[in-house]
């Protein structure tokens, strides 16, 4: 018997599977909520929080929910890019050849971003991930590539989601200019104590799973090491399914949690 059979799973949902789990905490409802207000607002958008409290999980199901005849999706990791890399890459995504020059590129973006909103009425929208990597140069172009008419029109939505540095960053009086453009701007703060709870319970019954195999006392010690992350409370449940079954075990206790921490280094 295998540890997924033994505590009554169909699948182990604490992982990455074919099948996602999307469990819409309350936090995950304000931020779709904002999302959607700017799909009427147009402008910029910016989505902070600390790594593994779920950006990309939101942005990723948000958009995937749109109607491609409404709207362009183009996502952008910011990671490793310099400025002539990023107007290579968006002038791709937006079906043209890039030219050599920064300046052909600007004007033919432009052009694009312009026949898509005005004449066949799809709204680009420009994710920019791992934004808190951006470069200064891009920052700085972004409030002139996405101005049209004199500032008088929004075409497109910009939204940078990232690390909460990237505020850090925009509130430099350099950016000035494009901070004042920034209609949206949200800070994951993570899962409450009672969210934690309830977010396990989900991912448990989703993969079929209906007992109370996590002890109350176990939910306790996982909320209390991982701070409303999760990727953490991912990462702690899914050991203590192994270290449950070494113990030939199908309840996970507080005892469990500790080990499981204890094996995964975390703390």
């Amino acid at each position: 018997m295998n540890y997924i059979s033994r505590m009554g799973l169909e699948f182990n949902p604490f992982i990455k599977n074919s099948k996602e789990i999307l469990i819409k905490t309350e936090e995950y409802n304000e931020v779709d909520f904002r999302l959607n207000v700017i799909l009427e607002t147009r402008g910029f958008g910016v989505i902070t929080g600390s790594s593994g409290k779920g950006k990309t999980t939101i942005i990723r199901n948000w958009s995937g929910d749109l109607n491609s005849s409404q709207y362009k999706v183009i996502y952008i990791s910011l990671s490793t890019l310099t400025v002539s890399d990023f107007y290579k890459h968006l002038a791709i995504e937006l079906g043209l050849e890039p030219l050599g020059r920064k300046s052909g590129n600007f004007r033919m973006i432009q052009a694009a971003i312009t026949r898509l909103s005005v004449e066949k009425r799809i709204t680009p929208i420009i994710i920019l991930d791992e934004a808190n990597y951006i470069n200064s140069g891009i920052l700085n172009d972004l409030k002139i590539l996405f101005n049209f008419e004199m500032d008088s029109k929004d075409r497109a939505i910009v939204l940078m989601v990232g690390l909460p540095k990237l505020n850090n960053t925009l509130n430099l009086a350099a950016h000035e200019p494009l901070r004042q453009r920034i209609t949206m701007n949200y800070h994951l703060e993570g899962l409450s104590k009672t969210e934690t709870k309830h977010y396990i319970s989900q991912k448990l019954q989703a993969a079929g799973c209906h007992a109370d195999i996590f002890g109350e006392g176990a939910l306790d010690a996982i909320a209390n090491t991982a701070g409303g992350i999760p990727r953490m409370i991912n990462k702690i449940c899914d050991k203590c399914l192994l270290v449950c079954h070494v113990s030939k075990s199908t309840t996970i206790t507080t005892e469990t949690v500790m080990k499981a921490i204890n094996e995964s280094e975390i703390g």
